[in-house]
């Protein structure tokens, strides 16, 4: 029989809805966050079962109602967004359940540098960046985040103001002198409130 005239399964092959997700695993299996960090994650997560997920599934309804599904675009598109929706809905999950809610604030005014810390580096040629030493899950690159277990953090983490590190780069080995460490002060919100940093 012509493969034209069978059935194809409602899901994707691509798409392995049976498979568990394997969250992103630091190297000691913690997932230090700050408060406002968890506090997105939770947020996305409520957002996506009380919002997001009940209007598909109210447009997969309606779209199934209208008979055949093999054609109907509505319900193949339904259907790949509930998969997707579901799919993220288990990796906030995961990420949550071993999230530890790091407060960066409770080294305010120090100078070693550790997880929440804000750190100015100069280069030999006195060229300064700043980074900011952020969970896993909350980094954003573009606004000059990293994450704690990328090599630029690893290697800063337990540093003090003056050291110098050497990080290696795709141009090889270079140096880099802590110029500035600062944290949030005590107080301000999305700061954690518990939990020892890294």
């Amino acid at each position: 029989m012509s493969k034209a005239f069978t059935r194809e399964p409602d899901s994707d092959n691509d798409d392995d809805d049976g498979a568990p997700l394997t969250p992103l695993v630091t190297p000691d299996g913690k997932n230090y966050i700050t408060r406002g960090g968890y506090e997105r994650l939770r947020a996305e997560l409520f957002a996506l079962i009380d919002e997001e997920r009940p209007k598909i599934v109210e447009i997969v309804h309606w779209a199934a109602s209208n008979g055949d599904r093999s054609e109907n675009g509505d319900y193949l598109y339904g259907k790949k967004r509930l998969r997707e929706i579901d799919r993220r809905i288990r990796f906030l999950t995961q990420r949550l359940e071993i999230a530890e809610v790091v407060d960066p604030s409770l080294h305010h005014g120090g100078d070693q540098v550790f997880f929440g810390a804000t750190v100015v580096v100069a280069d030999p040629d006195g060229e300064e960046t700043t980074v900011t030493i952020l969970g896993v899950d909350e980094a954003n690159s573009a606004l000059g985040q990293i994450s704690w277990v990328s090599p630029m953090a690893r290697a800063l983490l337990k540093t003090r103001l003056g050291e110098t590190i050497r990080l290696l780069v795709p141009g090889g080995v270079q140096e880099l002198e802590v110029v500035e460490v600062d944290y949030p002060p005590p107080g301000v919100p999305g700061s954690g409130q518990e939990g020892a940093p890294p």
